[in-house]
């Protein structure tokens, strides 16, 4: 009897110990302004209760040999629509769930990608890569090879030149991954191509660089021979395993900053020449219209940019209400250097605060920054609908243009290269819409 007294103790004792830590955290957090009114209370079964899972055997280590994110995050994905594909996907995007990101590295899994003729699948033991044209030594390379180059590893997005082109004339999605999510950024493992033209030799009128691609597609894109001899790579390895067939497997181009098309995926040949070859992807393909009928061609680096992506319209702030303290957050990025400045404005960009950079600051990488912010009463500031919009600076100078600037130079024919200001409304319900601010 003793013995079951002592174990009735026991139980009850427990419970009364929780009961008064859930009372405790109410107390504590009421007076906190982070978690204000956020805690699970007084006899919440979360707390009071053994959890499911804490009461049977987990799944075996064996079960999953390469690891799997948990069920829970399944709108953690990549997403793509009829609308910017073809009718089979193969010429095709997934977009990055950006505001579902965190720090500046994208699992492979998410990471953005662009086919103009679907996934290839390479043979590692039949790949083969060619480098020839203006070189001392032309050269055949097996993956084998081309490996025992001495390696570098280095952090940087990649950014497709149409990321937020569907918003020349207005946004079209209603959606943060489709207005900046033609992007991913990644830590990348392989060999500068200097460090190869220091074995082969390349002659002194060699000016452009073709890299093309071994898929159906036969991509092909013109590079100048500066970038190369400055930090073009071939990589093999992204975020510390092989590349992804989607990524180009087993072997891609990588031109930090530069236009994603022009990271040619499965890489086969590089060739070198005095002129360029004026591709297709580079003539009736990722050029740009100005409104005096002239195009825009060799368009290369993508330039200084930002976005707000929490709150977005996929997290919205209907769950927070007056005196709430919560974290703005989003990403910004400069094909021309490294980020040193991120403002923020709560009125579509009349005035700007600065907000907090945080974590790692790389070049031509993704650059998070954030902003505590105390939700006001009706989501009003001065009297006035919060409408978001942040405008990042590089150490090159740039400063990201309003839509206004941008328009006045190129128009709204343009498809590729916008980096406009964007904005984001905040509704009185704490709903998050995407907008665009203009004063012409």
């Amino acid at each position: 009897m003793d013995n079951k007294k002592s174990q009735q103790d026991n139980v009850l004792g427990r419970r009364d110990f929780f009961s008064k830590v859930a009372a405790m955290s109410a107390t504590a957090l009421a007076g906190t302004s982070l978690l204000a009114n956020e805690s699970a209370g007084e006899g919440d079964p979360a707390i009071m209760h053994h959890t499911k899972w804490g009461q049977v055997w987990g799944d075996p280590v064996t079960t999953n040999l390469y690891g799997v994110p948990s069920p829970y995050e399944h709108n953690n994905t990549r997403r793509s629509t009829k609308l910017l594909a073809s009718g089979n996907f193969r010429a095709s995007i997934a977009v990055t769930p950006i505001h579902e990101s965190e720090g500046i590295i994208t699992p492979n899994g998410l990471f953005f990608s662009r086919s103009h003729g679907g996934t290839a699948h390479v043979d590692p033991n039949e790949y083969r890569l060619m480098i020839h044209g203006l070189v001392e030594k032309p050269i055949v390379l097996t993956l084998a090879q081309l490996k025992r180059y001495p390696s570098v590893t280095r952090t940087h997005f990649i950014e497709c030149p149409a990321n937020g082109g569907q918003e020349w004339r207005g946004p079209q999605f209603n959606s943060v991954q489709f207005a900046k999510g033609f992007m991913a950024s990644a830590e990348w493992t392989g060999v500068y191509i200097k460090t190869i033209l220091e074995d082969l030799g390349l002659k002194p009128e060699a000016q452009w660089m073709l890299a093309e691609g071994s898929d159906n597609s036969k991509m092909g894109r013109t590079v100048p021979v500066d970038k190369v001899m400055d930090d073009a790579m071939i990589v093999w390895g992204q975020n510390g395993e092989a590349l992804r067939p989607e990524q180009g497997y087993p072997v891609r181009l990588l031109l930090p900053g530069w236009e994603g098309n022009l990271c040619v995926k499965w890489l086969r040949r590089l060739e070198f020449a005095v002129e360029p070859w004026y591709c297709k992807e580079e003539t009736s393909k990722y050029t740009d219209l100005k409104p005096t009928g002239k195009a825009i061609q060799h368009f290369y680096a993508n330039e200084v940019n930002s976005t707000v992506t929490s709150p977005s319209p996929e997290i919205p702030w209907t769950d927070l209400k007056e005196g709430d303290q919560v974290e703005i957050e989003g990403l910004a990025w400069s094909g021309m250097g490294t980020i040193t400045t991120v403002d923020l404005s709560f009125d579509g960009g009349r005035n700007y605060v600065e907000a907090q950079i945080k974590g790692l600051v790389l070049p031509k990488s993704w650059t998070r920054w954030s902003y505590m912010f105390t939700i006001p009463k009706d989501f009003q500031v001065n009297g006035k609908q919060i409408i978001l919009a942040s405008r990042a600076i590089d150490d090159a100078g740039y400063i990201q243009p309003t839509i206004d600037e941008e328009i006045g130079i190129m128009g709204v024919e343009a498809v590729y290269h916008r980096n406009a200001v964007e904005t984001w409304e905040v509704t009185k319900e704490g709903k998050v819409n995407h907008v665009q601010i203009r004063s012409i």
